[in-house]
């Protein structure tokens, strides 16, 4: 079996502040190596299920956090950014049996984990079809468009609910709750317990019970917190407010090429 991780940290056990998630803060060090250990015990749950090859994206910031020689060595590491469309899920293609999402957030819009945003900090929500869609989303979409299930989440409780009421086959771990700008975590070694042992159950489910829906038309509604963002001569992009734009699409590939140049 193939699987594919992404690897996010503002969904990491315990984390809640934004300078814990910054290369260069003394906080730092801690919550990357949290970061890795979660991937470490998702890939060691799927291994005890059989899986055999396993493609790990680094998925935030710098996509340079997670610490190589504390994952297993049976696997593959996608550091840095692939500079293409893909962005989170950049090296994902047809074949692969499941995706993983770890250390995944609450999108921005949504008041469940204090760091919630979607891609960055500078708009106040991205939405799909009517919904608030958090990177979870967008990058479920992108499984989806490739024929890949989503078999875990691991983040904040409210991302991981988010996911069950689209798609309650999805095995999910929720490692913390967002209270206003603070959080409750459990114990960072139930943490890799837990992951480790949705993650061999998700491995083992029919891939078919746990694939993300995928529309026939997306339209993407964006509200930038800076007005002037609004101003893109993107093609096809509309402006519909003072900070507003919508954008109409049937292909995935087209949305995200948009979101990679608005965003």
């Amino acid at each position: 079996m193939k699987l594919y991780i992404s690897a996010d940290i503002e969904g990491t056990t315990g984390i809640t502040l934004w300078d814990e998630t910054q290369n260069g803060h003394p906080r730092y060090k801690y919550f990357q190596e949290q970061m890795t250990r979660e991937v470490a015990a998702a890939c060691e749950g799927a291994q005890a299920a059989g899986c055999r090859e396993i493609l790990i994206k680094d998925a935030h910031d710098s996509a340079c956090n997670l610490i190589p020689d504390m994952l297993p060595e049976d696997m593959l590491l996608f550091r840095g950014w692939g500079c293409d469309i893909m962005s989170m899920m950049a090296g994902l293609e047809e074949g692969y049996d499941g995706v993983f999402f770890t250390g995944y957030h609450s999108g921005a819009g949504m008041d469940t984990n204090p760091l919630s945003h979607t891609m960055n900090t500078r708009n106040n929500y991205v939405k799909i079809n009517g919904m608030i869609a958090p990177e979870l989303m967008i990058n479920s979409l992108t499984a989806a468009y490739f024929g890949v299930p989503v078999r875990l989440v691991t983040g904040d409780k409210g991302l991981c609910e988010w996911m069950k009421a689209i798609q309650p086959n999805v095995e999910t771990v929720a490692v913390s709750e967002g209270r206003g700008k603070g959080s409750i975590s459990i114990h960072p070694d139930k943490a890799l317990r837990l992951i480790r042992e949705a993650a061999c159950i998700a491995m083992q489910k029919n891939g078919k019970d746990c694939m993300f829906p995928l529309p026939d038309h997306f339209k993407v509604e964006i509200s930038f917190k800076d007005h002037f963002r609004a101003k893109s001569a993107y093609p096809g992009l509309v402006q519909t407010g003072p900070a507003e734009v919508c954008y109409e699409a049937d292909d995935w590939m087209d949305v995200l090429r948009m979101l990679d140049f608005v965003l």
